[in-house]
């Protein structure tokens, strides 16, 4: 299927590995220029000039923490005027209720919430006035089912799906559409240590601990970064303008409801 995106220039955070660097691929597959940032500088420089050569797109590496002020304004002055926004970032550790303070709880808001709609707030006037955009936030399955150990998750990432709800259709009217992506699990690096918890927490080994979570999942795998990129593509593609303010579970199953 043609995207209909060939051309379009899109920002992408946290993306030299996992789920952002499957997003970027399947957008620089669709013929997307690409401004990258993450925090690690070699790992960002090897996936743009991965990408690059493979797709024969433009790419644009800018390593900084996009969670901080700084780093936000570093990216936003590369990056310029984008049409897409997929935002990204690591989650907070699992823990449990009575370990987390305040300055965890701001930790994960900063990171997981307040930078995403940082990025939206700076990048959505151009696309409105353009009259095209499409942003999409990765965010995570705990915003329709929350899991207990993922408090400081759940916690951020509802609260930016409350914000996306609203702000989405104040924006559509415009040629531009916002969603979110809740992955559940994947085969990326977050799912490695998750699993290293597990098998840690209960004196059992690493493969048993991921045999034991995959075994929970109906389709009885994780997921990949690329199936989970080409979902991201489509959102950002010129076939998406009907939906707006979307949650799309990717979680093979796994979150047990009708709705």
């Amino acid at each position: 299927m043609d995207l209909g995106i060939k051309g379009k220039r899109a920002l992408v955070t946290a993306s030299s590995k996992g789920l952002g660097r499957g997003c970027a691929e399947a957008l620089a597959e669709a013929g997307v220029d690409l401004v990258l940032n993450a925090r690690g500088a070699d790992a960002l420089e090897t996936t743009a000039a991965e990408i690059r050569d493979r797709f024969g797109v433009a790419v644009t590496a800018v390593p900084a923490d996009i969670v901080s002020e700084a780093g936000r304004a570093e990216v936003l002055a590369a990056a310029g005027e984008v049409d897409i926004l997929v935002t990204n970032a690591g989650g907070p550790p699992p823990g449990m209720w009575h370990d987390w303070r305040r300055d965890d709880f701001l930790a994960a808001l900063d990171a997981n919430m307040l930078t995403p709609i940082a990025l939206m707030t700076a990048l959505l006037p151009g696309m409105c006035a353009r009259g095209w955009g499409r942003v999409v936030n990765i965010t995570s399955q705990s915003v329709k089912a929350p899991i207990p150990q993922l408090g400081l998750s759940n916690a951020a990432r509802t609260g930016l799906t409350g914000y996306v709800a609203g702000t989405a259709r104040q924006v559509a009217q415009d040629g531009v559409t916002i969603n979110n992506l809740l992955p559940g699990i994947h085969a990326t690096d977050r799912a490695a240590s998750l699993d290293g918890g597990v098998a840690e927490r209960e004196g059992i080994s690493v493969e048993e601990a991921r045999a034991q979570r995959q075994a929970t999942i109906p389709v009885r795998r994780y997921g990949s970064a690329a199936e989970f990129g080409q979902a991201c593509a489509f959102l950002c593609s010129r076939h998406a303008g009907f939906v707006v303010g979307q949650n799309w579970l990717l979680d093979g199953g796994a979150t047990n409801a009708t709705l």
